[in-house]
């Protein structure tokens, strides 16, 4: 399958990165205002006007990973072209936007993907069939904290795009949906949340918390643009405790025997660039239009969008694009 990019940062880079890597996929074109970034790119094809990506029928699936606001009218015009879209998160700014891509998607026989890449790797298929070696689980805190240079720039009075309401910016839809999506994909729906955010100048969190309540267990997640933060997640139960080092990538899952003592590493071995393991599974799933696999990450992502949009609404978070 042929598939083109949109955006020039170095996600897409790690991404087109990534591709090289697969057998399933070929990078055929890239999408930007600046040819000479997306020629930077190594891209065989550079499109300068969306229609025209659009109207190429030699691209099958497209990358979208430019501002998050500008994801919804992007992915609908594509879609609406017969494009496949993996779309990188946040893939929208709401959950009405996400309801009306999927229906545009079933409506136009094409496949929509966020790109959750931590979901995709062998070890978060490692930590789902180990989980339950904790017995109950009770309680599990996972999170996602990393100082932004963008940050500097707010705090010299900008607005940079991942700290603007304008882009649908923000830590929680940043780096706090990839705590929240594992939780979700390994816990399912919460019953109810919680959510507290630091809040900055231009309008967006800074840092903050969603606690995910599931009735027997509470998941607390953590996030951050303006700090770091060393802390393993955990994973609780009544028979002992799983540690995972990060949740994107997660390099080591170790658990602990409560009773015991005892510690055994259940983590494998992974490739560099784990986007690796998105792009195929995903390139897989459209060319033998595997239904289960595409509605399992489609409901995940109904959810985490779910989830973020109540707690910014229990914050104030407004996005106004």
């Amino acid at each position: 399958m042929n598939i083109a990019t949109i955006g020039t940062s170095m996600i897409t880079e790690r991404f087109i990165e990534a591709v090289s890597k697969t057998d399933a996929l070929t990078f055929a074109g890239a999408f930007s205002r600046s040819v000479e970034k997306a020629k930077g790119l190594g891209a065989p094809r550079v499109f300068t006007d969306l229609a025209e990506l659009a109207s190429d029928e030699t691209i099958d699936l497209v990358y979208i990973a430019s501002p998050n606001s500008l994801h919804f009218e992007q992915a609908l015009f594509l879609m609406k072209h017969k494009k496949h879209i993996i779309c990188e998160k946040p893939m929208f700014s709401t959950a009405d936007q996400c309801r009306e891509a999927f229906q545009t998607a079933e409506e136009n026989g094409v496949f929509l993907f966020e790109a959750f890449r931590n979901l995709y790797t062998p070890n978060h298929a490692r930590l789902k069939e180990v989980v339950e070696k904790v017995g109950p689980i009770r309680h599990s805190f996972l999170q996602y904290m990393k100082y932004s240079s963008r940050y500097d720039n707010v705090l010299a009075g900008e607005e940079p795009n991942i700290f603007s309401p304008k882009f649908s910016g923000g830590a929680l839809v940043d780096l706090g949906v990839y705590p929240i999506s594992l939780a979700v994909s390994l816990f399912g729906k919460p019953e109810r949340i919680s959510a507290h955010v630091t809040m900055l100048p231009t309008g967006v969190d800074g840092s903050g918390s969603v606690v995910l309540d599931y009735g027997t267990h509470v998941c607390t997640t953590m996030f951050s643009k303006i700090t770091d933060s060393f802390l393993p997640g955990e994973i609780s139960g009544e028979n002992g405790t799983i540690s995972i080092d990060h949740v994107a990538p997660i390099a080591s899952i170790q658990f602990t025997d409560r009773l015991s003592g005892e510690q055994e590493q259940l983590a494998v071995a992974e490739e560099e660039n784990d986007m690796m393991y998105e792009a195929e599974a995903i390139a897989k799933a459209i060319q033998s239009n595997d239904r289960n696999l595409y509605e399992h990450y489609r409901n995940i992502s109904e959810i985490v969008i779910e989830i973020t949009e109540e707690a910014r609404r229990q914050v104030g978070v407004v996005f106004t694009s």
